[in-house]
């Protein structure tokens, strides 16, 4: 039923604007696209359609999924309810190496120079949480927080040194997250993202389980704790990061989601991977949506949507905890 509401959601999403497209011309346009016969539609309808809506609609798909799959992987790994994709400092990373493509004036830069950025704060954390003794969640987390500290400090440092004009708008959505300017290239870096680390971390909902009661009960149950949790953390940074350079830091996804469909299937993550992928899809989707025609001909940053959507609802999530305990 999900895997239903993600494609018609695709293919509602790609109708909402003015340009009077149904769902029949939708897929009547990507079918020609494909080979499979002529386009409903005429020329520029139909580009539209392809060359517009539906690469941004899939990319919001696909970074839904993965902040959402990279958030279960947070939260049971760091045994912390809290725990979110950005926690290790990826999100400060990233904007730290797009504000200074966008300043270079290279924004066809952006997306390797995002990735870039979130892989060097993870190694930042990484290095840090490893300075003082063993790596333990607890030091991982606190040095991702001091990181993330850092690396937001010198990005604010840099716009408030260099820029000027109007040039701050770029940046500033691109900081608050958006997909506007999502196109194929965009679609193809989120699918080989959730292709190459969020498959195989999709399919290892067994091996999470084996945390949920420590690392004694993980051990006892043939896990290798140590090389287990670097692996699953490090896809997920990588699926974060891979996410980030397309889109930005979108908030709540990889928080909320995951706390929602556990309220509603229990906390086994075989179940809980995929079907907290398949929502974040949709929820990113008809976020961006919202975000893209509420307030025609102006556009939000999507990430305003999923913060005003989010923080109540997880706001709501903690004092249904609250009660049930």
């Amino acid at each position: 039923m999900l895997t239903a509401a993600v494609l018609a959601s695709i293919t509602f999403a790609v109708t909402f604007g003015p340009a009077n497209i149904t769902p029949v011309d939708v897929w009547g346009s990507i079918l020609h696209h494909l080979g499979l016969g002529p386009s409903p539609l005429e020329p520029l309808r139909d580009s539209i359609v392809w060359d517009l809506r539906l690469p941004r609609i899939l990319t919001a798909g696909a970074v839904g999924a993965g902040l959402a799959i990279a958030g279960v992987v947070m939260q049971a790994i760091t045994r912390n309810p809290l725990a979110d994709p950005y926690l290790l400092g990826l999100s400060s990373g990233a904007s730290l190496g797009a504000v200074a493509v966008l300043l270079l004036g290279s924004a066809l830069l952006l997306p390797f120079a995002a990735f870039l950025g979130a892989m060097i704060a993870l190694a930042a954390t990484l290095v840090l949480a490893g300075a003082f003794g063993r790596i333990t969640p607890g030091r991982t987390i606190l040095a991702g927080i001091a990181v993330s500290a850092l690396a937001g400090a010198v990005t604010s440092l840099i716009i408030f040194w260099t820029v000027t004009g109007d040039s701050y708008r770029e940046i500033l959505g691109w900081l608050l997250g958006s997909l506007a300017g999502a196109r194929w290239p965009a679609v193809g870096i989120a699918a080989v993202a959730i292709l190459v680390a969020g498959v195989p971390i999709t399919l290892s909902g067994r091996v999470l389980d084996a945390f949920a009661f420590g690392d004694t009960s993980a051990a006892t149950l043939g896990i290798n704790v140590q090389a287990t949790r670097w692996i699953m953390l490090t896809g997920a940074a990588v699926l974060t990061g891979a996410m980030v350079s397309v889109s930005g830091a979108i908030g709540f996804v990889g928080l909320i989601l995951p706390h929602a469909v556990r309220l509603l299937v229990g906390p086994r993550h075989r179940l809980l991977l995929p079907l907290s992928a398949l929502v974040g899809a949709s929820f990113l989707i008809w976020a961006d949506t919202a975000a893209r025609s509420l307030f025609d001909p102006r556009e939000l940053p999507v990430g305003i949507v999923t913060a005003i959507i989010g923080a109540p609802v997880f706001a709501a999530l903690l004092a249904r905890r609250r009660v049930n305990s």
